[in-house]
């Protein structure tokens, strides 16, 4: 079966990276351009929405349309720091942005359910898909998304090790995931970087970020002693080939899939640090058209996250 290519957004309020005290959400007037190219190539993005998202009237809109003409899914992306119930973690929680995952039981929990119920209430359907914020991802947020019906998680960055990167300051940083699979896997609860022995028949299935690596020229021996350049297939405006290398070694080495992602923000200029202006942001959208052709010439198949993970779930009872 040919490669299936999914679009993730995780979509959210303007640029978050600054730490504002206020989140403005103008990058909603962004999103339609973006959806209209990505069906023009036959894709459907998943748009993972959080809080401010969700309370925006332009992207409630927008994804309203989209989900009523089928072409596209809306998903799941709580960002803990702002997602009520609010309790401090930290001095200052907007600042420090601290992972789900850092907070009590209970109020995470809280968190979830909140998130979950409003989009569910807004766009009447259930969640299938679910990307954490910053990445921050492990078995007990697994655990109750199974537990609440979602059948897909996008977090996993394989090779990747974000434990350098704090929430709470007196925390242990991000998950490691640099010994996590590169192709999909029913997730085992007690570790999210290995697949389940015998994974139960509801068990979630982690659809990793596709991320390649290089060693700086050295040999794979000795360049694994040293941290790798990671090669995300995620546009920075610089980084055009390598996407498209991306693309070339999956649907060589026949993997069952891609997974491009990018931040709402970094459709308008200055919703990010990366796409500062109006040339960038040409220089973007020139960088995605040629992406998504070449993917399309390559015979990939558009699918969302939630129809990927509903096909491989049936694929893998029927072998069974």
């Amino acid at each position: 079966m040919a490669t299936a290519f999914i679009i993730t957004m995780d979509t959210e309020g303007d640029n978050l990276w600054a730490r504002p005290r206020e989140v403005t959400t103008r990058n909603a007037a962004w999103l339609p351009a973006f959806q209209q190219l990505a069906e023009k190539f036959g894709f459907q993005p998943t748009w993972l929405v959080n809080w401010e998202m969700a309370h925006s009237p332009a992207c409630v809109e927008f994804l309203k349309d989209v989900l009523a003409r089928g072409k596209g899914e809306v998903g799941l992306h709580p960002h803990a720091w702002d997602t009520p119930p609010l309790e401090s973690l930290t001095q200052d929680d907007m600042q420090h942005h601290p992972f789900l995952g850092e907070y009590a039981e209970p109020l995470r929990n809280a968190k979830l359910e909140r998130m979950t119920g409003i989009l569910q209430e807004t766009f009447q359907q259930p969640l299938r898909s679910h990307r954490a914020g910053r990445w921050g991802f492990d078995g007990r947020i697994a655990r109750w998304l199974r537990q609440h019906g979602f059948i897909a998680d996008c977090s996993v960055c394989p090779g990747v090790d974000w434990r350098s990167t704090k929430g709470d300051p007196n925390g242990i940083g991000g998950p490691d995931y640099r010994r996590a699979p590169h192709e999909p896997y029913f997730i085992d609860e007690h570790d999210v970087t290995k697949p389940a022995f015998q994974p139960p028949s509801d068990a979630l299935l982690e659809v990793p970020m596709t991320i390649g690596e290089s060693h700086f020229g050295l040999t794979k021996l000795i360049g694994a002693a040293i941290s790798p350049r990671h090669h995300w297939l995620r546009p920075n405006g610089r980084n055009r080939a390598a996407m498209i290398e991306r693309v070339n070694e999956a649907v060589e080495d026949g993997r069952a899939h891609l997974m491009f992602m990018l931040h709402s923000s970094e459709l308008m200029p200055g919703g990010s640090p990366t796409f500062l202006d109006e040339a960038s942001i040409l220089r973007l959208n020139e960088d995605l058209e040629a992406l998504f052709a070449h993917a399309r010439a390559c015979d990939c198949r558009g699918q969302t996250l939630g129809d990927f993970a509903t096909e491989w779930r049936t694929a893998t009872v029927s072998a069974n």
